[in-house]
């Protein structure tokens, strides 16, 4: 076993970061109303692999997950694993979870490189997303269908995905960036009814059209009935009668400016995501997760973890391709203001990310080892160019960081924050290791398990 003797210590949290903290406040809720002795992160994860359904019984509590049936119990056999059934009895809806706030906050600021901006407010957003869903419900859309993007990283894209889930529909995304044949080997699995798509995206100032990609798709996959297109890098709308059934999108969400949008009620493990393995050892794999699943266990994530707040603005560096987006959309359900950035984030220069996070005031800003080590190599110091005032956290996965990526961090971009380094799957769509911001941030390590992921690393060594 290695032992790591000399370890560099790069952040310890202060006496007000740790008693404000969402874990703080979680431990203190566990001692009461489970009637623990829990001390600090240590402990929390020892108690949250010991005591699971306590455990994930306190999260649906604490992070007040909306149902319109109780549970009869969290878990029926523990020991059937994998197979066992996880909050018997329940019905809810993951979309009713992630918008149930609808005051004036902002929702959603999008940035596409330089050319376009867009926001918009919980409030715009229910009603968008009830108009949209109407429209899918009145072409015929049921409970089980799929519904699928062919898109950027655009607002439109969860707009579609709630509107889909809150009717029952299960979704599933690829960025735009992905050639058409990629496409059709994941979605030509799972028969999808529709599929939303767009004109083209921007990348590094080019534009590049999918409109003969989306015909491909759609001429490959007889199952999609309708195909609704967004507009994004033309002026006007584009001519898409080469695409069969397809309809621009003013033209198909609904002109009711005020519909209801009445929530589809379900079990815990009704499917959600379709998500695919990357494919690189043969046709990707299909991977079904339930709503009830993704949505308590992102909720873990993002509340205990990650520490997000409703007074957060959140970002991550990704596309509909990678589980960070369906990650980063469930930021909803915390009511923080989510950032999405669709195209080169390099561009026009290797800076540009971090103009945005001083111009709207971006608190937790999620990222690549490959991003923070590119800017290592360059030498550039954010914190000599910009005012992050704002930024409290960095979220750092999809590849190892180097120990000097970690001291790169606190010495060029912020000295005082919390440096989260995180490790996890798509296959369960989170974390097997990873963060627990009331403890230290040690140079080139991540500060444990997550939390209820009773992980173990073995040598291969007898």
């Amino acid at each position: 076993m290695l032992i790591i003797t000399n370890k560099k210590k790069l952040w310890e949290p202060s006496e007000e970061w740790i008693k404000n903290a969402e874990a703080t406040r979680f431990i203190d809720f566990v001692n009461k109303e489970y009637n623990q002795v829990i001390k600090g992160g240590k402990d929390l994860y020892k108690w949250s692999v010991e005591k699971i359904s306590d455990f994930w019984d306190a999260v649906w509590k604490f992070s007040g997950i909306i149902s319109s049936q109780p549970y009869d119990k969290v878990v029926e056999d523990i020991n059937v694993f994998p197979g066992t059934k996880w909050f018997p009895g329940t019905k809810l809806n993951f979309a009713e979870n992630l918008l149930k706030y609808k005051d004036d906050q902002l929702a959603f600021v999008f940035q596409g490189e330089t050319k376009v901006s867009k926001q918009t407010t919980y409030k715009e957003l229910n009603k968008t997303v009830a108009r949209l869903a109407k429209s899918l419900k009145n072409m015929g859309v049921k409970v089980g269908d799929r519904v699928v993007s062919y898109i950027p990283n655009l607002i439109e894209t969860p707009i579609a995905m709630l509107a889909a889930t809150a009717i029952g529909a299960t979704w599933a995304s690829c960025g735009a960036e992905l050639q058409s044949s990629a496409v059709i080997d994941r979605f030509g699995q799972i028969e999808p009814k529709v599929l939303f798509t767009v004109d083209g995206y921007f990348y590094g100032d080019r534009e590049f059209s999918i409109i003969s990609n989306t015909k491909t798709v759609v001429e490959a996959i007889p199952s999609i009935e309708k195909v609704i297109v967004v507009s994004y890098i033309s002026q006007n709308k584009l001519d898409i009668s080469s695409i069969s059934n397809a309809v621009h999108w003013d033209e198909f969400i609904s002109k009711d400016e005020e519909p209801t949008l009445e929530f589809e009620q379900l079990p815990f493990d009704h499917p959600l995501y379709v998500m695919f393995s990357s494919g690189t050892t043969g046709a990707p794999k299909c991977l079904v997760q339930s709503a009830g699943g993704v949505l308590i266990n992102h909720l873990k994530e993002l509340i205990l973890s990650t520490d997000c707040k409703r007074s957060d603005a959140l970002t991550y560096i990704t596309a509909p391709s990678w589980m960070m987006w369906n990650w980063l959309i469930s930021g909803l359900a915390v009511g923080c203001t989510i950032f999405l950035y669709d195209g080169n984030p390099l561009y026009p220069d290797p800076l540009r990310f971090f103009e945005l996070i001083e111009k709207h005031k971006i608190s937790i800003f999620g990222t690549s080892a490959a991003y923070i080590h590119y800017l290592m190599g360059l030498g550039v110091k954010p914190t000599e160019k910009f005012d992050l005032s704002a930024l409290r956290e960095i979220s750092q996965t999809a590849s190892t960081l180097s120990p000097e990526g970690f001291e790169y961090v606190y010495r060029d971009i912020k000295k005082d924050l919390f440096f989260n380094s995180i490790s996890g799957g798509t296959d369960i769509n989170g974390c097997f290791a990873g963060a627990i911001p009331i403890l230290p941030v040690y140079s080139g390590e991540l500060q444990g398990r997550a939390l209820a992921m009773k992980v173990e690393s073995y040598s291969g060594k007898a």
